[in-house]
């Protein structure tokens, strides 16, 4: 039994002579526990439509005097920052104002333009605290996020988010002192105008060939009943202008039709071109301003397709306008291959009316009349 004792006071008198070096070694391998941990937490998120809102979470009560420049110096805070009660001490408002002009938020090594700044209360955790909220549009095409804040004291917590995430990425950074990368996920992060026009591009083309069989037959309507490729372009051009004022009208929001009326609207547009083919031999003068009318419902069934697609909030007008060029080259593209196959070797003998106009004429009307009953009676 002494021998049992003696053992345990001798394994107790060692550990004891450890835990001084242990504690030491410790506390020598986390140096920020040795600094002042700040009064303020700073989260980021980057949103899936490309904006970005970074928050500034701080207790103003326990906030100590910031080291940044004079807040005489910085830029007047955009928000109701003046209006807060002042607690003793530093006014809120210029601390915020302090804090604002302190920050720097970069993408890719680049300076953001400047964010929109808001002010208001926020609960963290289950104290009151007031939010300074940062936000703005997340430059195209860039991959990595960076944050700053000269006027923070000690150490703060940064956390960053990629919205459809699950996870964020908290890091601690000291004030002052440029935060790690991080690196932003490819859904949120817009692309580039160039890129949003050849998308754009290609989508409007790729509704005409090979998706939108219905405008594919009403231009081939309009191309049947004239010989030369001239009237054929005039009309096209009608039809092109006509359905890029009510493609940009639909859009903005300006007139609207249900898909339930625009769509059997477009289908007895077919048959009535192609009937009009097999019952007149020269394109009269109203015909232009017909087709020209008829691309005013077109335009919504584009804007119908739009709508499901979505358009970039950041570069609305260039996408609109590059859609809108994808289907004109896709309608041109339907006149060439058609007048190359048959207006070229055919036009000029005495059966192209009758072997290929009427034939096909009441072809394209037979189709545009079953997808009426069947978008009026089936949809």
């Amino acid at each position: 039994m002494a021998s049992l004792a003696t053992v345990a006071r001798a394994t107790a008198g060692n550990a004891r002579g450890l835990l001084v070096p242990l504690l030491l070694v410790t506390a020598l391998s986390c140096p920020a526990l040795a600094h002042e941990l700040s009064p303020l937490r700073v989260t980021a998120t980057f949103q899936k439509d490309g904006t970005y809102v970074v928050d500034l979470l701080v207790d103003l009560e326990h906030v100590p005097e910031l080291r940044g420049p004079s807040a005489a110096h910085q830029p007047e805070l955009r928000g109701p920052a003046a209006l807060l009660p002042p607690p003793s001490g530093a006014s809120p408002g210029a601390l915020l104002r302090e804090l604002e002009g302190a920050t720097r938020l970069t993408f890719d090594g680049r300076p953001a333009e400047r964010p929109k700044a808001e002010v208001a209360t926020a609960v963290d955790g289950k104290a009151s605290v007031t939010r300074l909220r940062l936000s703005g549009r997340t430059p195209p095409s860039v991959s990595r996020f960076t944050f700053s804040n000269g006027a923070i004291p000690g150490f703060f917590a940064l956390t960053l988010r990629n919205e459809g995430q699950e996870t964020a990425v908290t890091r601690w950074v000291e004030g002052g002192k440029e935060s790690a990368p991080f690196p932003l996920d490819h859904a949120v992060v817009p692309p580039s105008r160039w890129h949003i026009v050849r998308l754009y591009l290609a989508l409007g083309y790729t509704h005409i060939i090979p998706k939108g069989l219905d405008h594919v037959l009403f231009v081939l309507g309009i191309f049947l009943l004239a010989v030369e490729l001239k009237p054929v372009l005039w009309q096209v051009t009608a039809f092109t202008l006509a359905h890029t004022i009510t493609l940009a009208l639909t859009v903005y929001g300006v007139v609207s039709l249900p898909s339930t009326v625009v769509e059997p609207l477009i289908a007895l547009s077919i048959v009535y071109v192609a009937v009009e083919n097999v019952f007149t031999r020269r394109l009269h003068a109203w015909r232009p301003l017909v087709v020209f009318c008829f691309g005013l419902l077109h335009g919504m069934g584009f804007a119908g397709v739009l709508s499901e697609i979505g358009l970039p909030r950041s570069e609305f007008v260039p996408a609109l306008l590059s859609f809108n060029l994808g289907v004109e080259g896709g309608q041109l593209t339907v006149i060439l291959l058609a007048f190359a196959a048959f207006g070229l070797p055919f036009r000029t003998r005495p059966w192209y009316r009758h072997r290929i106009v009427i034939p096909g004429s009441l072809a394209i009307a037979a189709v545009g009349l079953y997808w009426s009953i069947q978008r009026v009676f089936f949809a």
